[in-house]
């Protein structure tokens, strides 16, 4: 029996990576496939702050490639990361991993990423695919330092 697809956002952020983790787990258990997607986008407003504007060889596409790419390799085993389908979207991460979400029985994310106040219980990401997936989401807490350590630890 063909399992199904799990989706999961990964910014390289501790959180992200602690979601990639569990996804991949749960893809492990279950044998659905398991799709890794990055997001990237530039406001206009860089163009302003960066001199001269923003360098030619400046390639977020490419740079978000990387990212995911380590993520995976530095976080699952080989096998896991080479059977993980990496998917480098251009524009907003909410709305990529909703879209991306489409047909899959499952959508994992981190509670915040690179982008969020650290005072908030979930990130705007997390917070917009929970309420707008076309799927069920889990939602992966990362520590805090409130937290204490890890069980076992």
């Amino acid at each position: 029996m063909a399992g199904g697809r799990i989706v999961v956002g990964v910014d390289g952020s501790e959180p992200s990576l602690k979601a990639l983790t569990w996804a991949a787990a749960q893809a492990a258990l279950t044998g659905d496939s398991l799709e890794a997607v990055i997001s990237w986008e530039y406001p206009a407003v860089w163009a302003g702050m960066i001199p001269g504007g923003i360098p030619l060889q400046f390639d977020p596409e490419q740079l978000s490639g990387q990212i995911l790419d380590a993520a995976l390799d530095a976080t699952l085993t080989p096998e896991a990361a080479a059977g993980t389908t990496r998917t480098v979207v251009g524009g907003n991460a909410a709305q990529a991993l909703v879209d991306a979400a489409k047909g899959a029985d499952l959508l994992v994310v981190g509670d915040r990423g690179y982008s969020g106040f650290k005072a908030a219980v979930l990130g705007s990401v997390s917070s917009h695919v929970a309420q707008h997936a076309p799927c069920p989401v889990v939602v992966v807490r990362g520590g805090t330092e409130s937290d204490g350590p890890a069980p076992g630890a």
